[in-house]
């Protein structure tokens, strides 16, 4: 038998102890545990959300209007827009299936009389809240002019469907970046503002957290904390004991979301105070378990946290006694390669209602962190 050279030898030394340290990490490795039980005011519970998490965000906003205070919606559209065809999710409600599908977005592409009428007719088959909450919402959009996307005639759209729902114009404040593409704008984080490329954050000198956070709960929004290190935590947490028991393969091919998610819980919250909660959707190609083409701007193989630490929401949650719930998406092969939230049906027929079971889950995660309730 052949004896290995000297420096292969060492080569596989080093392979087999990394390898056994990798074991032993795993094993000493705390688990993700599941969320804490706050004093948090369900009703006050906002979303938000960019691109499919966009679309996701008005689904919860929907669904569950009754504990829905308000929501932010970044490169969206209306509710129930896909009709549960993924052909019309990427060529009518957006532009996402170019170039190989024609992009048909225009004008009346989503069809709001008909998503409208289909949303009553949830109602009344006792699959969603009743709509008429949304009339006491808070909305504020956000779209790139130079979004290819999500192009800004589906956001318009998205405005007439709460207008059809009864939404007062004045409870509706609408923001057009000119010059942005299909990205979350931040203040200085990120890729150039006018991009549409990974991980679809962009210096726009624009802080959408702000903007989104300040018009749900203004005028009494506090500013932000000055120090660029949180005050509070960034938690992961076992999203898996959210999901409704659905079959053997549920978690691996039927939910779509990720084993663990994030939480930020600022020390107020920690400590027992009143807080409120706000709900973040990442979008296509956004979610921590995402592998981009390049390494993403922290480093890593992985999108990790990048989507839920640089988008600022963490610098108004310290001073507002905000805690803000990060759910995961996940790939699927196939079905969902890109990791986007379901709005167009590859989960379930129920997923844009409250039997959905990616919006049974998170309402599951706002129910246990709201569980701490002191009135």
């Amino acid at each position: 038998m052949k004896r290995p050279s000297p420096g292969r030898t060492s080569l596989l030394r080093l392979l087999h102890t990394g390898l056994l340290l990798c074991i032993a990490a795993s094993g000493l490795a705390a688990q993700p545990q599941g969320l804490p039980a706050l004093n948090i005011a369900i009703e006050d519970t906002s979303v938000s959300g960019i691109s499919s998490g966009g679309f996701m965000s008005v689904q919860m906003q929907v669904a569950h209007a009754s504990i829905i205070r308000g929501a932010g919606v970044v490169a969206g559209g209306p509710y129930y827009c896909a009709q549960d065809s993924v052909l019309t999710a990427t060529t009518a409600c957006s532009c996402t299936g170019a170039p190989t599908l024609a992009c048909k977005v225009g004008a009346d592409s989503t069809d709001v009389p008909a998503l409208a009428a289909a949303t009553r007719a949830f109602h009344t088959e006792g699959q969603i809240d009743d709509p008429a909450h949304l009339g006491r919402q808070r909305v504020l959009t956000v779209v790139g002019g130079k979004d290819p996307l999500v192009p800004t005639p589906v956001t318009r759209q998205l405005h007439g469907y709460y207008a059809a729902m009864g939404l007062p114009a004045t409870q509706l404040k609408a923001v057009t970046l000119a010059d942005a593409g299909h990205t979350m704008p931040t203040v200085a984080y990120g890729g150039a503002c006018a991009a549409t490329d990974e991980p679809y954050i962009g210096k726009c000198g624009f802080d959408t957290a702000q903007a989104i956070l300040d018009w749900i709960y203004g005028p009494d929004v506090a500013p932000p904390r000055s120090a660029p290190q949180p005050q509070g935590r960034f938690v992961a947490f076992d999203q898996t004991r959210y999901l409704p028991a659905t079959g053997f393969f549920s978690y691996l091919w039927g939910t779509g979301l990720d084993k663990t998610g994030w939480v930020y819980i600022p020390p107020a919250c920690a400590a027992g105070e009143r807080c409120r909660l706000h709900v973040v959707f990442h979008g296509c190609k956004q979610g921590q378990s995402f592998l981009p083409l390049r390494p993403p701007p922290d480093g890593g193989l992985y999108n990790g946290t990048t989507f839920v630490r640089n988008t600022g929401y963490d610098r108004w949650a310290d001073t507002n006694r905000l805690v803000v719930l990060f759910p995961q998406a996940v790939s699927i092969p196939w079905k969902n390669p890109n990791g986007c939230w379901d709005w167009w049906g590859y989960t379930d027929s129920g997923y844009a209602t409250r039997d959905g079971i990616q919006i049974r889950s998170v309402r599951a995660m706002i129910g246990q962190l709201s569980a701490g309730r002191r009135d």
